[in-house]
């Protein structure tokens, strides 16, 4: 599955525009805590978080993450998304809580590989 394919079909806001949405996911992460996200999280994951600072767009390069979901309307830091576009990683939105964003991507046959 492509990120443009979960964008769509869980509605969700692309916030990063310059970063392509053609991009393979091989899994799913979620949590809040960079630390762990960058010790069990792998390459083409899709993470799911409630942070918005700009640490998440060098984690998600780092790592090299096929998106990051900022889920329950969290605020992104506009210097967030500069950073995320410099390093294309994509920033995704939704309103709706992280629980329901991680059942959904589920549903969607999306599973943490690792």
């Amino acid at each position: 599955m492509q990120v443009r394919e979960v964008i769509e079909t869980l509605g969700l806001k692309l916030m990063t525009h310059e970063v392509p949405v053609d991009v393979d996911v091989i899994g799913g992460y979620a949590s809040d805590l960079l630390s762990n996200v960058m010790g069990q999280a792998a390459p083409g994951m899709i993470w799911v978080t409630m942070q918005g600072h700009q640490n998440i767009a060098a984690v998600a390069s780092l790592i090299g993450l096929s998106a990051v979901i900022v889920a329950g309307d969290a605020p992104i830091e506009e210097d967030t998304l500069k950073k995320a576009e410099q390093n294309d990683v994509l920033i995704l939105a939704t309103s709706l809580p992280a629980y329901d964003v991680i059942g959904k991507l589920y549903e969607l046959g999306i599973r943490n590989v690792k």
